[in-house]
């Protein structure tokens, strides 16, 4: 890479009136510019987008991520570009830009903090995201894009929040992506990321059925090296919990123990499963199920948080599970442990957050 190379922000946006605003502001004093390529907004994006500070280019959607994503990059013409969601905002790292580019090109992998909302509660999950690409590095995909390279893939110490999975933006949503992901199934049906990124719109819209049929195909073309396997895994046995086929998700986590061991995300949703199978089979849950539960949320907290597992959510392996190991203790009348749990879970969530 060049001495003084350029380092772009570049963000597609429509209609992102309410974050786009917040989106650039984060970024801007890191980066030589802002680009947002902007897809036929109708509200005040783009003024917004200007009065941040950044370039504005017009164009039109084409029901194509990726045309979006390389033409802001053309727009771009930078050494560097951080790739960034509009319904995002950089938390920290912003000083780290310029070291993390003076030396060889790399694909840079981001973590994005999700706030999301399961039973009306809110929660954070952590993903790890291809963003900082050197210069030439184009995506391909219709949704669910990914850039197209050779280059080493290297996590590195930038953090992102996003509130684009709240219960309001995921309606929003819901509809588009459908639709774009159903056209790209239609060329690529054999295509495992695809049906992970499918089962997920499937499950957002609480259509366990279909998600966990694209899970279960998608986990029989995945390789165990895939980024996106752990998330996966977990997310299936979730849904098999859901649809109350507690059989097929005991077989699961049977075969899947020895490859997630130290994930707090996989016993704390084997401990969901159990919990569901005691409701359901009243008569075995105080012999059977709940003690196995008591199990798998306690070696939850035993291995604690883990950031670095893709779709990591925070809390699950601390206050998460410390709050239901409480309500287990105080279903079974056992207050003393239920309060024991109760200060434990705040303690845990104050560390946590």
């Amino acid at each position: 890479m060049p001495l003084n190379c350029t380092l772009n922000a570049v963000i597609i946006a429509k209609n992102e009136s309410s974050s786009i605003g917040k989106c650039i502001e984060s970024v801007i004093s890191s980066v030589d510019r802002v680009v947002v390529y902007d897809t036929g907004s109708t509200d005040n994006t783009v003024n917004i987008a200007i009065a941040a500070g950044a370039a504005v280019l017009q164009g039109s959607w084409q029901d194509d991520f990726s045309l979006a994503r390389n033409a802001a990059l053309a727009y771009a013409d930078a050494d560097w570009n951080l790739i960034i969601d509009s319904d995002e905002w950089l938390i920290s790292g912003g000083d780290n830009l310029r070291t993390l580019i003076s030396g060889d090109a790399f694909l840079g992998v981001v973590s994005v903090r999700s706030d999301y909302e399961v039973a009306d509660a809110q929660s954070v999950a952590n993903s790890w995201i291809t963003r900082l690409l050197p210069r030439g590095v184009l995506y391909q995909g219709r949704i669910h894009e990914q850039p197209q390279s050779n280059l080493p893939r290297v996590r590195v110490p930038l953090v992102f929040g996003h509130d684009g999975y709240t219960k309001i933006k995921q309606e929003k949503k819901a509809g588009r992506n459908r639709k774009l992901l159903e056209l790209e199934l239609d060329k690529l049906p054999e295509d495992a990321y695809l049906r992970y990124q499918i089962g997920k719109d499937c499950e957002v819209a609480d259509d366990y059925s279909a998600a966990c049929l694209h899970y279960k195909m998608s986990l029989g073309l995945t390789s165990k090296n895939a980024t996106y396997y752990h998330d996966l895994l977990v997310r299936l046995l979730h849904c098999l919990s859901r649809l109350q086929l507690f059989e097929q998700g005991i077989q699961l986590v049977n075969e899947a123990m020895p490859d997630f061991s130290d994930s707090p995300d996989f016993f704390f949703v084997y401990g969901n499963l159990l919990l569901d199978c005691a409701v359901s089979r009243p008569q075995e849950a105080f012999e059977k199920w709940l003690p196995l539960a008591e199990l798998a949320w306690r070696r939850c907290i035993e291995i604690g948080e883990r950031p670095n597992l893709e779709g990591n959510v925070i809390g699950r392996g601390s206050y998460l599970a410390a709050h239901n190991l409480a309500v287990i203790f105080r279903g079974r009348g056992n207050l003393e442990k239920a309060n024991q749990y109760d200060i434990l879970a705040k303690k845990l969530q104050n560390a946590a957050l």
